[in-house]
């Protein structure tokens, strides 16, 4: 009954709503990931596109377009007609990093998007190799500070890649970033030793350490990761500047879309994620659903967008 009543709710507000067709959408979206198959964005992708399937009634196509640390695939969305009918994964590094970093990375950021909703997030971990002699974030900071140059932390995206640089200001040392095409690579490379630092994504990295085959030494959150819950987080081990490094996901369209079908997309992305399933599934993932307002989300693109400024700034890292 409360379904049933909570749909009808939904039906007079959109009827209400000036712009948006009963029906909308009335033919298949594209969703574009602007990264390969395989990944956490190809799997919220696939995850939510087969919810909003079945709200829909309208096949969900994840068109993955990766490259260029995703900025093939999101400047691809910067362009799409402005209809409703393409959205875009909005990936924290390409969106809030990679303008920084890119002397043209093929889209504008604040101009070019529309916020839809924040989709999930997920606190980097920093994790090392077990030979390395260090088992608390202090600890990694001596080791770092008695040999400058020679300590190595690798990265698969921007926004592992700036974590590491983050941590490098903050502790006032210096280390040797290695770039990765993928989390597989660069986790092979870590549990081998060739690399010894990594700001991964949980979803690659906890089975390891449970297994002991890497080390965690902090959490880069203000609480701790459930999965590793003995592990503390850079709050709590002395690092505030560190306790907010997260990588998160959501959604976008042009920017030129019209409000009324962002209200519509964003009523129903919530939903979507907001259905135990998903939930449930996005966890298993490491992922969080943060379902947001239009509004809420815009204004964390844009504080994201030069936070990461600054970083990439001080850090003087550019790719081109």
């Amino acid at each position: 009954m409360q379904r049933l009543l909570n749909t009808l709710i939904l039906s007079i507000a959109f009827a209400a709503v000036p712009g948006v067709a009963a029906d909308f959408p009335d033919k298949p979206v594209r969703l574009i990931v602007p990264f390969p198959p395989g990944g956490g964005t190809d799997g919220l992708a696939r995850i939510l596109g087969a919810r909003l399937t079945e709200l829909w009634g309208q096949q969900v196509i994840i068109d993955n377009r990766g490259g260029a640390q995703g900025n093939i695939g999101t400047a691809l969305g910067a362009r799409a007609a402005p209809d409703g009918y393409t959205l875009t994964l909005a990936h924290q590094g390409a969106l809030t990093i990679n303008p920084h970093l890119y002397s043209n990375p093929g889209f504008d950021t604040l101009r070019d998007f529309a916020a839809v909703s924040l989709a999930t997030e997920m606190a980097f971990i920093l994790v090392v190799h077990p030979s390395l002699p260090a088992k608390t974030m202090r600890e990694l900071t001596l080791l770092a500070k008695q040999n400058p140059g020679k300590l190595t932390f690798a990265s698969t995206s921007s926004g592992p890649q700036m974590a590491g640089e983050l941590f490098r200001l903050t502790t006032k040392t210096d280390m040797v970033h290695v770039p990765y095409k993928g989390g597989g690579p660069a986790t092979i490379d870590l549990l081998a030793g060739h690399v010894t630092i990594m700001f991964a994504n949980p979803t690659a990295t906890v089975p390891h350490v449970k297994a002991g085959k890497l080390r965690a030494l902090g959490v880069m959150d203000r609480k701790r990761n459930e999965a590793l819950p003995d592990v503390p987080t850079a709050i709590e081990a002395g690092y505030p500047e560190l306790g907010n490094v997260i990588e998160w996901y959501g959604i976008i369209v042009p920017a030129a879309t019209p409000g009324a079908t962002i209200v519509k997309l964003n009523a129903d992305v919530v939903r979507a994620l907001k259905s135990p399933d998903v939930l449930q599934r996005l966890q298993a993932l490491g992922q969080t659903p943060a379902p947001s307002t239009p509004e809420k989300f815009a204004e964390h693109i844009r504080a994201e967008f030069e936070r990461w400024g600054k970083v990439v700034k001080a850090s003087g890292a550019k790719v081109d």
